[in-house]
């Protein structure tokens, strides 16, 4: 039986953009807590904003190198808050905050992608985005084919996703979920409502062919 894939929304920053993505069936919306980013929010806007997602639509918290101070800030404020870390954590830094955690690996030619897993197996799943300079993946997609298989931890593919190529990217690759932030932006930090639903619904069809068995 074909997994549903999971579907987030990152970089919010309006309620108008919050209230589009849960409309359009996404199961989490993140948060970005680095000040150097377009996308970044205060953590009393992004309190505010999470105060808008029904049950069962997770918010998730984006740092960036982040003090232990600073993220307890943040969960004590967003309570259901699941963390990502995009910066240098350490495993420790990571398991030091006591809270479910996604961590972000940057997928470049010559990078072990098994050898990182086996030293966060705290985390709950692995976010796989492109290599660039500074941090996060600049909107570019990798190269999917640097993915080994039998990867153990559930994958999160992210990285230059778009209503366009998500389709093949689910096709291809089956991940856990999907992730995604200029691509479906009209501006950095705007999302574009119509966009946010035609990358669910390229999301939704993946699942359906997936689940369709090949004709005998």
């Amino acid at each position: 039986m074909s997994q549903r894939t999971r579907i987030k929304i990152c970089g919010l920053t309006r309620e108008q953009d919050v209230d589009a993505a849960v409309a359009a069936g996404a199961d989490a919306v993140g948060f970005v807590f680095y000040a150097a980013s377009p996308r970044a929010v205060t953590l009393a806007r992004a309190a505010e904003l999470a105060r808008r997602l029904p049950p069962f639509v997770t918010p998730v918290g984006l740092f960036v190198n982040a003090t232990a101070g600073e993220i307890a800030q943040a969960c004590r404020a967003i309570p259901t808050l699941l963390l990502q870390f995009h910066g240098d954590e350490t495993p420790q830094d990571c398991d030091a905050a006591r809270r479910p955690y996604l961590r972000a690996a940057r997928m470049a030619p010559g990078f072990d992608l098994l050898n990182f897993a086996a030293r966060y197996p705290s985390a709950q799943a692995l976010l796989l985005d492109a290599h660039v300079e500074g941090y996060g993946g600049g909107g570019k997609v990798f190269d999917w084919s640097l993915i080994p298989p039998n990867v153990p931890r559930p994958v999160v593919l992210s990285g230059g996703l778009n209503p366009a190529n998500v389709t093949e990217g689910v096709l291809a690759l089956r991940p856990w979920a999907v992730d995604v932030s200029s691509g479906v932006e009209i501006a950095k930090g705007v999302k574009d409502a119509d966009a946010i639903r035609r990358f669910c619904d390229a999301v939704r069809e993946a699942d359906a062919r997936l689940a369709t068995p090949p004709p005998r």
